[in-house]
C-alpha cells in the first residue's frame, strides 16, 4: 500500500514535469518568439514574485542543466509517467535510478547558488533576505527531494529491486553447474 502511494507521488510528479519543461523550463534555451506572450508572462511573473533570475537570465551553467532536462530527462518523462502509473514496473528501475541521480546532482549546485551567491538587484533581482533564499529553494526542493525518494524506493524496495531471495538461489544453482 505503502508503495502504490509513492508510484503515485512519482507519477503526479513526472506527469507534471513535462508541462513544465516545455512551456516554462526551456523558454530559457529557446527562443521568445517560439512562446506565445501568455507563457512568456507566466515566467516573468514567476521570476518577480519568487526573485528566480536564473529562469530570465540564466547563467551559462544553469542553461546547461535546461539543456540537460530537455535532452536525457524530457523523453524519460512520459516512460516513468506510465511506469508508475501502471505500478511494479521493474523495468523503470535502472533508468529511474540514473534518472533521480543526475537530477540530485544538478539540483545540489542550484540549491548551493539560492543560498549562497551574491544576486544582482537589477535588471532581474535575485533573492536577497534568507527569507527570500528559502522560498527560492522551497520551490526546487521538491525536485531534488523526489527524486531521492525515487532513488530510495528503486535501491530499497523488493518490488523493484531484482536481487530477491528466489532469484539468489537460483543464482547460485547456475553458478554451481
Amino acid at each position: 500500500m505503502a508503495l502504490r502511494v509513492l508510484e503515485i507521488i512519482f507519477f503526479l510528479y513526472f506527469a507534471s514535469h513535462i508541462p513544465i519543461t516545455l512551456f516554462i523550463d526551456l523558454q530559457a534555451l529557446l527562443p521568445a518568439h517560439v512562446y506565445p506572450q501568455q507563457l512568456r508572462d507566466v515566467l516573468q511573473w514567476y521570476a518577480e514574485a519568487f526573485k528566480d533570475p536564473m529562469v530570465v537570465d540564466p547563467p551559462e551553467w544553469f542553461k546547461s542543466f535546461i539543456f540537460c532536462e530537455a535532452l536525457v530527462q524530457l523523453p524519460f518523462f512520459p516512460v516513468a509517467t506510465y511506469a508508475f502509473l501502471k505500478g511494479g514496473c521493474k523495468w523503470i528501475r535502472t533508468p529511474a535510478i540514473i534518472y533521480s541521480v543526475h537530477v540530485a546532482t544538478t539540483l545540489l549546485p542550484i540549491i548551493g547558488h539560492i543560498l549562497f551567491s551574491q544576486f544582482p538587484v537589477e535588471p532581474h533581482p535575485g533573492p536577497q533576505t534568507m527569507k527570500e533564499r528559502w522560498l527560492l529553494v522551497s520551490i526546487y526542493a521538491p525536485y531534488l527531494l523526489v527524486p531521492l525518494m525515487l532513488l530510495l524506493t528503486m535501491l530499497m524496495s523488493s518490488k523493484y529491486n531484482s536481487t530477491s531471495k528466489s532469484g539468489n538461489a537460483s543464482a547460485k544453482a547456475k553458478k554451481k553447474n
